[in-house]
């Protein structure tokens, strides 16, 4: 495991986004998360975590400026109910701008924005106030708003109203009058990720072994597109989004295929077993729920026993008691594990010694189970078979 990260890490390096370069792990952490050392084009260096990366929030060092942030909202010479808003009267309640607008009477009054809109304000008084507060209800059947088009109005929970819309995909869904009129709420929620993540361009992006040709136009998601990638092998394959840039997927599978081999090179199997994995078991470093391995325990609270070797598992029994329990395993691990594991030695130290015979005898270990008890069968040197 501590492999595989290594090499997702190591993955990361050379990578591009924006004007950032990746240059390795800055060894800091900031919230639990990687602070990754980046180069910018300017030349100057910049800590950045991982997902301010692949979700484009961060492209440079701050070297590029930054367009000028967008006025609030702009109200002028839109009517509200009897009001007109003229301009900004410089005055603030809170955050919230405080709009001048003259009523149709020709009186002017001070109003936010949230009132204007939800019709709490509608005149400048000259209206008795239960016809233009939350009692008046304007009617927005056939008004569209975004892609939402007003059917009808629906049953509202506490105080608030409901309209029922169908929006242009062909769903349908209710909402505020509220997020309607302010803008909040222009769709059934069909393009939510559509612009900031998802129409991300990621052609020529490496990811791993995996270069970015083009996007295939299909999706695994409405937050995830599919793209089209090229490995450095030759292989092409279609991959989405999430997973390039959650580094699940950085190559075609020839990597995987490269790690199975190189098992084998630090790993001896032989006759369908692999010896470190049972000198693993012999180490004690296995355990399961119950405390030991190959313990589980039933419903009735008997243990039932077993064993697996060279691709078979062999029932050992059910016991009341655990300890005894815990002696038959043990004394199935000495039988077949133990014995195979000493003959395997015995039978190494014979063919290192005479070559010739190793090649015309294979080692192998056959185990035979014959009423309940278990009889070997081994060509391993000064070895008997065992029952």
């Amino acid at each position: 495991m501590e492999k595989q990260v290594d090499m997702t890490q190591q993955a990361w390096i050379g990578q591009r986004f924006g004007k950032l370069t990746v240059i390795g792990d800055s060894g800091q952490r900031r919230g639990g998360s990687i602070l990754w050392r980046c180069i910018c084009d300017c030349g100057r260096e910049t800590f950045v975590k991982r997902y301010q990366l692949t979700s484009g929030a961060v492209t440079d060092c701050g070297c590029t400026p930054r367009p000028p942030r967008p006025r609030v909202m702009d109200l002028i010479g839109q009517r509200f109910e009897k009001l007109t808003v003229v301009e900004d009267s410089g005055q603030r309640r809170g955050t919230s701008v405080l709009w001048r607008c003259q009523c149709d009477c020709g009186n002017e009054i001070l109003a936010t924005r949230g009132q204007l809109v939800s019709g709490y304000a509608a005149s400048c008084g000259c209206v008795p106030r239960h016809r233009n507060a939350r009692g008046h209800v304007e009617n927005l059947t056939g008004r569209q708003f975004g892609k939402l088009t007003v059917i009808e109005r629906a049953e509202g929970r506490k105080r608030d109203v409901y309209w029922r819309c169908r929006c242009s995909c062909g769903r349908e869904c209710t909402v505020t009058d509220t997020c309607l009129k302010t803008g909040n709420t222009r769709s059934c929620g069909c393009t939510r990720h559509s612009t900031s993540y998802n129409k991300r361009d990621l052609t020529g992006q490496r990811f791993g072994r995996l270069t970015v040709l083009y996007q295939t136009g299909e999706q695994t998601s409405p937050k995830s597109a599919v793209w089209h990638c090229q490995c450095d092998c030759g292989n092409e394959i279609d991959v989405s989004r999430k997973k390039l840039t959650d580094g699940m997927t950085q190559s075609c599978g020839c990597w995987k295929k490269e790690q199975s081999a190189k098992i084998y090179e630090y790993m001896h199997f032989q006759d369908n077993t692999c010896v470190e994995h049972l000198r693993s078991i012999r180490s004690g470093a296995r355990k399961n729920k119950c405390g030991f391995r190959g313990l589980f325990q039933q419903k009735d609270g008997k243990y039932r026993v077993t064993i697996a070797f060279q691709k078979a598992h062999y029932y050992l029994g059910c016991y009341k008691d655990f300890n005894k329990a815990v002696r038959t395993r043990l004394d199935a691990e000495e039988l077949l594990h133990a014995g195979y594991l000493n003959a395997y030695e015995r039978y190494t130290k014979k063919a290192e010694v005479d070559p010739s015979w190793a090649s015309e005898n294979p080692f192998y270990y056959r185990v035979v189970r014959e009423n309940g008890t278990f009889r070997i069968e081994t060509n391993s040197p000064d070895a008997l078979p065992a029952d």
